[in-house]
């Protein structure tokens, strides 16, 4: 299998409004293979991906810089640079930027 180098500069940022029914917006840079998504994100303070189920596979989060919150299962936890946030398939969460810097992490949803 040929490696694959993902450079998140060269990917064009997108912004997604109220992204999965969160507040404000979500901005990232995504790759995408077809099956897994990898993306490079930012919340601006007060943002948040909405609650979302992964039916077909897991999410694993990084937090890189900021701080702020996840929700899984009606539990909520701090998450601040340095966290990993991981939501197996079959449960439900949500990123919240409950702070008053932005929010930066990496995302890996990954098919199962």
């Amino acid at each position: 299998m040929e490696t694959i180098r993902i450079a998140f500069d060269a990917i064009a940022e997108t912004t997604h409004p109220q992204f999965k029914g969160g507040e404000k917006e979500l901005r990232a840079h995504m790759f995408f293979d077809g099956t897994n998504r990898i993306m490079k994100g930012m919340l601006v303070p007060g943002a948040s991906i909405g609650m979302h189920t992964h039916d077909a596979g897991c999410e694993v989060i990084f937090i890189t810089a900021g701080q702020g919150c996840v929700v899984m299962d009606g539990e909520t936890q701090a998450l601040s640079a340095g966290d990993c946030h991981y939501c197996p398939k079959g449960h439900t969460h949500s990123l919240i930027n409950n702070s008053a810097a932005d929010l930066d992490f990496l995302a890996v949803v990954a098919a199962q």
